[in-house]
């Protein structure tokens, strides 16, 4: 399926200059959004997933239905003071600044086999730091799943060793 035709492009936002990629249209689109996620599934499948983690807040929406789907747990990521027991914390770098992600201290068991799931794959320090999470609490990242990689931010380079599925690309 071409997900292209489901992505809306929105100039200067959040910031000028930003070419924003908004994936709403295409989760408006019940067989779009279902073809993508079972997408996601499928390249998940072969990888003996025992939980799936994404970070706030698009990636809870493409993890949750993945988890759901492959009969496993979601263990969400968030921003620091949004998670109400022990987490564990990792600054880190955004396009346009810097934040805390946080997970609970008992997400994920050591040994665990974990599928990171979000809607974007930018300069890649979200989930830089998400994997950072993830193995802090002894989780194996098996693979790493996004609706939409803007290639020219390189973030696919911090990702250097690990299994990654993109089902869009933007080259500029």
């Amino acid at each position: 399926m071409d997900y292209k035709k489901h992505i809306q492009i929105v100039e200067d936002w959040p910031v000028e200059g930003v070419q924003f990629k908004d994936i709403t249209p295409l989760m408006n689109n019940g067989k779009a959004f279902k073809s993508a996620v079972d997408e996601i599934v499928d390249f998940s499948k072969q990888k003996n997933i025992d939980l799936v983690v994404g970070p706030e807040a698009r990636g809870f929406i493409i993890g949750c239905p993945v988890s759901y789907a492959l009969e496993v747990g979601f263990a969400p990521v968030r921003k620091e003071g949004k998670l109400p027991r022990e987490v564990i914390k990792v600054d880190y770098g955004l396009e346009y600044g810097k934040s805390v992600l946080t997970i609970h201290q008992d997400a994920i068991k050591p040994g665990q086999r974990v599928l990171i799931t979000d809607d974007l794959l930018a300069t890649g320090g979200t989930i830089e730091a998400t994997i950072n999470l993830v193995e802090e609490l002894g989780g194996v990242v098996v693979g790493c799943a996004f609706l939409v990689e803007l290639s020219y931010l390189n973030g696919r380079e911090k990702l250097d060793g690990y299994d990654v599925l993109t089902l869009m690309h933007y080259l500029d």
